[in-house]
């Protein structure tokens, strides 16, 4: 993952973590509630403020190939999304925020929830030429 300096991070808009776990425990990605759990969880960890619940969409019937769980969590600094893909065992979750938090706490609770064989993540700042820092 980038390593960004202090100087980098403090004129930033905001910063993106993007995860995407591979082999995952399947009843975990199909799992409605339990996603809905890790949505409000994540965000009680990062304290950052909820602007609504989390939005959550079970994959149409016609796509079975597709079936999984795709969500949404609004924040005043800025949103947590989340794709499952249950027959891939696939994983993909995006936390933007325009207050720095804490990557490996976001990566420990996707972890601890969807069991992941494997993991990716990238970090990358967002609106590195905005002018006056965070939102």
């Amino acid at each position: 993952m980038h390593t960004y300096s202090e100087a980098e991070c403090r004129a930033a808009f905001g910063f993106l973590l993007m995860l995407d776990g591979y082999r995952c425990d399947p009843e975990r990605l199909d799992d409605l509630t339990g996603c809905y759990d890790f949505l409000d969880r994540l965000v009680a960890e990062l304290g950052v403020t909820k602007q609504s619940q989390p939005y959550l969409f079970r994959t149409p019937a016609q796509f079975a190939d597709k079936r999984g769980v795709s969500g949404w969590v609004p924040l005043v600094e800025s949103g947590i999304s989340l794709h499952t893909l249950t027959l891939s065992r696939f994983v993909s979750l995006d936390v933007y925020s325009c207050r720095l938090f804490d990557n490996d706490r976001v990566i420990a609770c996707m972890r601890d929830f969807f069991r992941p064989e494997s993991l990716d993540a990238n970090f990358v700042l967002r609106g590195r030429r905005h002018r006056g820092g965070g939102g």
